[in-house]
């Protein structure tokens, strides 16, 4: 059995939220650009966490770590414009930026104890 790994946890979480959104953004909204948009970056967060996770080496570690910050960082973006342009309540928007903030707080310091190795 594996170890319990947050970031793991997390991510993949959110993705699920982020799978979720998508389709009301798709099926109620009628949305489909910052939709795509949005289940690509979110959803990658996740995977690149999981790829790295199982690197080869501090350097593979690293980039995926990094990638996954980025794709973070672009999901961020997108829930703040999807709050601002009123397509999602304000409320359900809050909580899973409250989400994807933590998800990057845990990416920046990972990144930074391993980056101090």
């Amino acid at each position: 059995m594996t170890e319990y790994n947050p970031l793991l946890d997390k991510s993949l979480k959110f993705a699920a939220r982020i799978v979720r959104l998508y389709q009301y953004l798709v099926k109620e909204k009628k949305e489909s650009i910052i939709a795509k948009q949005i289940i690509r970056s979110g959803t990658s967060i996740g995977a690149n966490a999981n790829e790295a996770a199982y690197g080869v080496s501090n350097a593979d570690f690293i980039a995926k770590m990094q990638i996954a910050l980025k794709e973070t960082a672009e999901t961020e973006y997108w829930l703040r414009l999807l709050i601002l342009s009123g397509y999602i309540e304000t409320a359900h928007g809050e909580s899973m930026l409250e989400d994807c903030l933590e998800i990057k707080r845990i990416l920046i310091a990972s990144l930074k104890t391993v980056k101090k190795r």
